[in-house]
């Protein structure tokens, strides 16, 4: 018996990654708005039932496709940064930024996918934040290592209001313990520039100013680092 359900797992195994391939596949020709589950079961021989066992609906199937896209992301930065010296934390961060980009421009839709604009009606679900938290538990790990070792030395900036500061604290308790708000806060901010740079670059928007961005995103990611305190690697 349990070699039948063995065998029935790894049949069920493979179809699933057919199905989530033949998604994916859809996704970069159409855009996840025009996903179906209908289309995936045509492309595949499959009785168009039949695929609703697998995933009960196109927004079962959407959180399945995001939640591969936040694991792939983040075993890529944990794989580079992981590479790098725990001591040497500016080394981390740009390992850091430079495996965000590296596999943004590997997995264009991927990326646009959990980065881009909103699919039209579909919430995701509670179930897709731990694999979206890795990336950012990365970048928390290397603060509250900074902040540990004390070599953090962020820029001035203004005093936090009092709503950002309760927001930063409470991300800087979830993914970084230990580190003041305003450490995170700065962090945020260099954090968001980082995606904001690599969408900017992804979806042409750097065309006649920064093109290529190779020089431009090395300077940016020392701007941010510097914004952050973090020291000289």
């Amino acid at each position: 018996m349990n070699a039948i359900r063995t065998a029935r797992q790894r049949a069920r195994d493979e179809l699933t990654r057919e199905i989530k391939a033949e998604a994916r596949r859809q996704v970069v020709a159409e855009g996840p708005q025009r996903l179906s589950l209908r289309s995936i079961a045509r492309e595949l021989g499959m009785a168009s039932s039949a695929i609703y066992r697998y995933f009960p609906s196109r927004d079962d199937l959407l959180t399945a496709l995001i939640i591969d896209a936040y694991d792939s992301l983040g075993a890529a930065v944990e794989h580079v940064e992981h590479h790098v010296p725990r001591e040497n934390i500016r080394a981390r961060w740009q390992a850091m930024c430079a495996g965000v980009r590296s596999w943004a421009r590997q997995h264009t839709q991927e990326y646009a996918l959990v980065y881009g604009s909103p699919v039209p009606g579909y919430r995701a679900p509670e179930e897709t934040i731990a694999p979206a938290s890795r990336v950012a538990a990365v970048l928390g790990q290397l603060l509250a290592d900074g902040w540990e070792a004390n070599v953090l030395r962020p820029v001035r900036a203004p005093s936090l209001p009092p709503g950002l500061a309760g927001q930063a604290g409470r991300v800087a308790d979830t993914i970084a313990p230990g580190v003041p708000a305003e450490v995170l806060a700065q962090a945020l901010v260099a954090w968001t520039q980082l995606f904001g740079m690599v969408s900017f670059e992804l979806f042409g928007h750097l065309v006649g100013s920064a093109d290529p961005a190779d020089e431009f995103f090395d300077h940016a990611v020392e701007c941010m680092a510097d914004l952050m305190g973090l020291p000289a690697a």
